[in-house]
């Protein structure tokens, strides 16, 4: 018989680890690391990202959005 009743269907397909992993992965997508926010947002500006090429991310990140001091 080529066919298979549900329930031994089912016995080898678990849906409870599919669907725990589905949603481990979109908590992932939600809290992102600093440095790949960081990354994002100096993307998303030219001039920063320009400078990003020639002496990295982190340097233009800092360069362009870094804490600013004032007196």
């Amino acid at each position: 018989d080529p066919f298979i009743n549900r329930r031994r269907a089912n016995d080898f397909i678990q849906a409870d680890r599919r669907l725990g992993a589905i949603t481990h992965e979109r908590i992932r997508e939600r809290n992102k690391a600093p440095q790949e926010h960081q990354r994002e947002l100096c993307e998303d500006y030219y001039p920063c990202e320009l400078y990003a090429f020639r002496h990295g991310y982190a340097a233009a990140y800092r360069h362009y959005f870094g804490r600013r001091r004032t007196k």
